[in-house]
């Protein structure tokens, strides 16, 4: 085994990004505080392919600087976009076919080694850093995931919870069956 210096790293160009097919797998952002958790969310949208993210509430864009702080050029490689009305996003969404999904603790999560592929495309939503996603949006969704806690704290930091279950849900994609 060697560690692979960053010129050996496979990837694709920018361009070739911009051309690729993309995973079913778009992802709402509402009310995210902190712009350096937007741009890693955009670093992992671009690393999964997902389809785009939408971006709500106070959610800074994709061009703000403190995102593209951690975004590192991501925010030109995956389709991002801001609304106004989530609530019309999801709605919109679903009468395209997609599942509506949100990344948050409830009292009915529903375990992604259950769920079938046919769920996709899907819509994740993922909300604030302190309260989750809103209830107004909550129950539009169709279920819930979340992510197991073993330890003392109750969640993780939002987009390391993001980059666990986009991962989990291109597993699920990419899988058997």
């Amino acid at each position: 085994m060697k560690k692979l210096h960053h010129e050996e790293i496979p990837r694709l160009t920018l361009s070739e990004t911009k051309k690729a097919d993309r995973y079913p797998i778009s992802i709402l952002l509402e009310n995210i505080r902190s712009a350096h958790n937007v741009g890693s969310v955009l670093r992992t949208a671009d690393a999964i392919r997902a389809q785009e993210v939408i971006l709500a509430g106070v959610t800074a864009p994709g061009d703000h600087r403190g995102v593209h702080k951690s975004a590192l050029g991501a925010q030109d490689a995956v389709p991002w976009r801001c609304c106004d009305d989530p609530l019309q996003e999801i709605k919109q969404a679903r009468n395209l076919g997609f599942t509506i999904i949100a990344l948050e603790i409830t009292d009915d999560p529903v375990d992604l080694s259950t769920v079938s592929k046919d769920i996709f495309p899907i819509l994740l939503l993922i909300g604030n850093e302190v309260t989750g996603v809103s209830d107004a949006l909550l129950s539009e969704c169709d279920f819930a995931i979340e992510l197991p806690q073993y330890g003392m704290k109750q969640s993780l930091n939002v987009s390391v919870a993001a980059g666990i279950a986009l991962y989990d849900l291109l597993r699920l994609y990419l899988g058997p069956g």
